[in-house]
């Protein structure tokens, strides 16, 4: 799977400004299987999105040039690549993502 993280690199208000979009691009992304889980940074400095393997890393690398907050220069990203080895029990479904 991959683990993409998202800093902000301007004030929280200006964020707000475009999280409809970003939230909109999210669902249309989860609702087709592109992206698996998203959510805030505590404290709120940016955000995780969890994406499944099978999408690839030059794929995944091109989808996250398209993501709202980073289109209109507001974020910086890194994605990781991570393959659980191990998992605690109920969770065994996070290493065939």
């Amino acid at each position: 799977m991959f683990v993409i993280t998202l800093t902000y690199t301007v004030p929280v208000e200006e964020i707000d400004v475009v999280a409809p979009e970003h939230i909109e691009w999210l669902e249309n992304h989860k609702a087709a299987g592109t992206l698996l889980a998203s959510g805030r940074r505590v404290p709120r400095t940016g955000g995780v999105i969890l994406a499944p393997s099978s999408m690839g890393a030059e794929k995944l690398a091109e989808l996250m040039t398209q993501e709202p907050y980073f289109r209109h220069g507001l974020v910086k990203y890194e994605i990781v690549e991570f393959a659980p080895g191990t998992t605690a029990p109920g969770f065994e479904l996070l290493s065939g993502i």
